[in-house]
């Protein structure tokens, strides 16, 4: 059964690691999108296996434009 992800509207309700899943959420984008700005490396990912997680901090960074390039 497929797992139905939280709608995020706002930042503070983003958990502090996040899913591809919950980038998806969050800027109301699609899956192959979430993943595919992941891949672009803009912001800080780890992978476990064959799970993506991004820090939360690193992601609002990127985001709101304050991240340096």
């Amino acid at each position: 059964m497929a797992r139905r992800s939280k709608k995020y509207m706002n930042p503070d309700e983003l958990p502090e690691v996040l899913r591809a899943e919950d980038i998806q959420s969050f800027l109301d984008i699609g899956r192959v999108q979430a993943y595919e700005l992941i891949k672009t490396e803009q912001f800080r990912s780890v992978k476990i296996g064959r799970s993506i997680r991004i820090s939360k901090k690193g992601f609002l960074k990127w985001f709101e434009g304050t991240e340096a390039s």
